[in-house]
């Protein structure tokens, strides 16, 4: 069993490495509206500390992050040109030795907060007796 672990956490690793490709081709002016969209929301799902599933549950907390994200990320590469992709993986192979932003951590977390916080006011209002 720890070894199946072992194995999801090396694939998350290797499709987080892949997210910062997605995020670099959604910055990217060449990139049509529709492959941005999607682009932007599969890194902040990537990129979250919010998952469907939490990661501490055994094999089923990786196993979102190893359907959503990689079908995100195939979706986005057939909506892109080879060379916008091309550019994305060297401006990401850039990124990955900066250090992670505290700052986007606790906006993050604050704008699922404000999600959570919107869609339970209007659940009570739309289930109101």
């Amino acid at each position: 069993m720890a070894n199946v672990v072992a194995v999801f956490r090396g694939w998350a690793k290797a499709l987080k490495r892949q997210v910062l490709v997605i995020h670099c081709i959604g910055r990217d002016p060449r990139t049509p509206l529709a492959a941005k969209v999607i682009a932007v929301l599969v890194a902040a799902y990537a990129f979250s500390p919010i998952d469907l599933i939490p990661d501490f549950i055994p094999v089923l907390g990786l196993l979102d992050d190893l359907v959503i994200v990689p079908l995100g990320v195939l979706l986005v590469m057939r909506l892109v040109q080879d060379a916008v992709v091309r550019d994305a993986r060297d401006a990401a192979e850039a990124m990955v030795d900066r250090p992670v932003s505290r700052w986007m951590v606790v906006a993050i977390i604050a704008a699922w907060c404000i999600a959570l916080a919107a869609s339970v006011t209007w659940a009570m209002r739309v289930w109101r007796p």
